[in-house]
């Protein structure tokens, strides 16, 4: 069984999401389809860092309060169609295939998001938002939850918007820290789709899934009355649908690195450009540091624009009083101090620094409710640990652990593969500290005897670059002492024409999914990992069905990366759901053994593997 934790106080006391905001509230309906929170008066809300609160205890105030409001919601309007109906019409809006290279844009279609706000009311009220707006090429999503949960525990109700989602569509659009309820998520949603498709008929066109997504986003966020809207960029930057946002109180640029160049240009200073389009004139912006020639660009961007641009280095650790980021990896720390130095800006710009630390807190000094929104940030398939429940529910069976991160260019595979690694080697001491927010009963005073062995299991889209991804990962770890037993290739499981819900079915029958993909990756594996140029049919039936390998396939001694040549490492394995089964029946069959399984490549693989083991 696993008991989540929220990360760890200083003192050893655990740690969970700050619940004060600066005002209590309740639901007040105001306009059709809009819920606003009447305040109280500030002076009944209670700053204390003493306090500790219990995560279950605030998901049950805060399903309490979306309880009350959706059945005012169900009251004042006629019965609302399913959660699955909601996907079944998401998905129509999809244009395009998986692996297909996705468009920037253009100033047309920047002009038709703009046009959808105006059918939906919104063109004036988003400007009304307080928005923070983040752009960049890795990094970006994680600076954005930090941003979002240090103004949460600053006492302000937040509003995140972030892309993709990895199990549920409802994971891009976060209420006080909380993805939206399902029922508020249809309420929004079938309001959105019906005006727009009454419009349709005067030869409006419905919006692409992205550009319905990105104003949607803006429908919650006016009319949950957020205080801070926190706006991750989907693609490059200035041709983004985000990027109708007029007059943000502050931008950043997260680290910068070749992606997604079939879109955005072949060289860094192109990418730069993209990235860069979010500046708006005279709003100040924060960036981390660059090559030079992407500096460069954002620098004379900046200067055209008479926009003050602050370079911020790296989060000094010493800040944070020992308190543990909430999201693992040292790469984490430039994301941190960015967000750091973003919401200090946008709490100086709206006049609120003050309020909150009426003191005159000094600029280098770490406020406490800075280290706690650090601490308490999460982020799904980021250097995430995951025990899996299956294999611990018997005291007999080995033990099976996933670090997930969907990493899928050079440079975060190289941050992916120095986290993995340091998570490997502070994992030997797992009996006394939680990893990144889990741990097992009975976990203390467990023998520890046992035979680790890491193992990787892959994916990536057509459009990357396995020869470049599989070797920048090997490498990375091999630096750091860590090898990988043996590799597994496997096909995704979600469909990229269909937007499923958390709690849609698996499909089980994949016989028959076409594996030449991952047989492709296997081969690079063999001969640019291990230096063997064997067959690699072994795993194909006569009938030309892939079976899965023997269980004492990953009990064998083989040799690490850069073994014997001959022996085989990997193997392409049917379909992912009996994957995991089969990796869950090799720790029962083997008490001793320890499986290390990093889940990489693709986000998509990530969320796959996520919804399997949440089942």
């Amino acid at each position: 069984m696993l008991i989540y934790v929220n990360g760890l106080l200083k003192c050893g006391a655990p740690l969970v999401p700050f619940f004060s905001h600066k005002r209590e509230s309740f639901f007040n309906k105001t306009t059709p389809g809009c819920y606003s929170l009447t305040s109280v008066p500030r002076d009944r809300v209670y700053f204390n860092s003493s306090l500790r609160y219990s995560s279950k205890s605030i998901q049950v105030v805060e399903s309490s309060v979306t309880d009350m409001g959706a059945k005012e919601e169900k009251a004042d309007s006629a019965a609302l169609s399913s959660y699955d109906d909601a996907m079944d019409a998401l998905s129509t809006l999809i244009s395009r295939r998986r692996g297909d290279p996705p468009t920037v844009g253009s100033r047309d279609k920047l002009e038709q998001v703009v046009s959808y706000l105006k059918i939906l009311g919104l063109e004036d009220k988003i400007k009304e938002l307080k928005v923070i707006h983040v752009a960049g090429t890795k990094g970006k999503g994680s600076t954005c939850v930090f941003c979002e949960a240090i103004l949460r525990n600053c006492g302000f109700r937040t509003g995140l918007f972030t892309s993709p989602h990895l199990m549920d569509v409802r994971e891009r659009f976060r209420i006080d820290g909380l993805d939206i309820s399902e029922e508020k998520f249809l309420q929004y949603f079938w309001e959105c789709w019906k005006l727009l498709k009454e419009k349709a008929v005067d030869g409006v066109t419905m919006p692409p899934l992205f550009q319905f997504l990105t104003v949607l986003a803006f429908k919650i966020f006016v009319c949950e009355k957020v205080d801070v809207a926190v706006i991750e960029v989907g693609l490059g930057g200035k041709l983004d649908s985000t990027n109708v946002i007029q007059k943000p109180v502050v931008c950043g640029i997260a680290s910068l690195g070749m992606d997604h160049m079939d879109i955005l240009g072949h060289t860094l200073a192109d990418i730069a450009y993209h990235k860069a389009g979010i500046f708006k004139p005279q709003i100040p912006a924060f960036t981390v540091p660059q090559l030079s020639e992407a500096m460069e660009v954002l620098q004379e961007t900046a200067n055209n624009l008479k926009v003050p641009l602050e370079v911020i280095a790296p989060l000094d650790l010493k800040k944070l009083d020992g308190i543990t980021l909430g999201l693992s990896g040292d790469h984490q720390l430039v994301n941190a101090g960015l967000a750091v130095s973003l919401s200090r800006c946008w709490l100086q710009r709206t006049s609120n620094w003050d309020k909150l630390f009426p003191n005159g807190s000094n600029e280098t000094d770490m406020p406490v409710a800075f280290c706690r929104g650090l601490a308490t940030a999460r982020l799904h398939g980021r250097a995430q640990v995951v025990h899996d429940l299956v294999s611990d529910q018997q005291d007999s069976s080995g033990d099976l652990i996933f670090y997930l991160d969907g990493a899928h260019s050079p440079e975060s595979m190289e941050a992916c593969g120095r986290w993995f690694s340091s998570a490997v080697r502070g994992n030997k001491s797992f009996s006394t500290t939680p990893v990144n927010g889990y741990k097992r009963n009975g976990e203390f005073g467990r023998d520890f005897n046992r035979v680790s062995k890491q193992i990787l299991l892959f994916n990536c889209m057509e459009v990357r670059d396995p020869q470049v991804l599989l070797p920048k990962l090997v490498t990375t770890c091999a630096s750091s002492g860590t090898h990988f037993s043996r590799a597994l290739f496997v096909p995704s499981m979600s469909t990229y024409n269909k937007v499923i819900s958390g709690a849609s079915a698996i499909p089980l029958d994949t016989r028959r999914k076409d594996l030449t993909w991952q047989f492709r990756l296997q081969k690079l594996w063999e001969r640019s990992i291990q230096g063997t140029d064997a067959a690699l049919d072994h795993t194909l039936n006569p009938d030309g069905i892939t079976s899965l390998p023997p269980h004492d396939f990953l009990c064998e001694d083989a040799p690490h990366c850069g073994g014997p040549a001959g022996t085989h490492s990997s193997a392409v394995m049917p379909s992912l759901p009996l994957t995991i089964n089969w990796l869950r029946d090799c720790v029962r069959r083997n008490p001793s053994l320890k499986l290390e399984v990093l889940v990489t490549g693709s986000l998509h693989l990530v969320g796959d593997v996520l919804r399997l083991l949440k089942r």
